[in-house]
């Protein structure tokens, strides 16, 4: 991956976490500043610990059919969000669970949007 398309998906998933802020899915975060932040603890985090975390959930996640996967993202935004200051989960992991579907969903809308130009 180069450092264009690095940049690019670091601020679209921190446009991403903004939408995700002004939605009703308890997830707030206090400006677009603390978006990017959080975007790159976020993608940090995916890079190294979503890995072990996966090799580790292994077998539940085989045994759900992959969905315990969804929980592992909860984790990692979960986590995310206690580490940057001004972002915050006002439901706790059903937060993380919902901000990490929403930012799925909201990503990859954005990205064929981008795909199209």
């Amino acid at each position: 991956m180069d450092i264009v398309s690095l940049l690019i998906t670091w601020i679209v998933t921190a446009i991403s976490l903004f939408i995700i802020s002004k939605l009703p899915t308890g997830v707030e975060i206090d400006g677009f500043n603390k978006a990017l932040i959080s975007a790159a603890v976020f993608g940090i985090l995916n890079a190294l610990i979503g890995p072990v975390l996966r090799v580790l959930a292994l077998p539940i996640t085989f045994l759900t059919l992959g969905l315990f996967s969804l929980i592992i993202n909860a984790i990692i935004f979960g986590l995310a969000a206690w580490l940057v200051t001004g972002f915050r989960l006002r439901w706790g992991f059903w937060s993380a669970l919902i901000g990490t579907l929403a930012l799925s969903f909201i990503n990859s809308i954005l990205f064929n949007l981008l795909a199209k130009l």
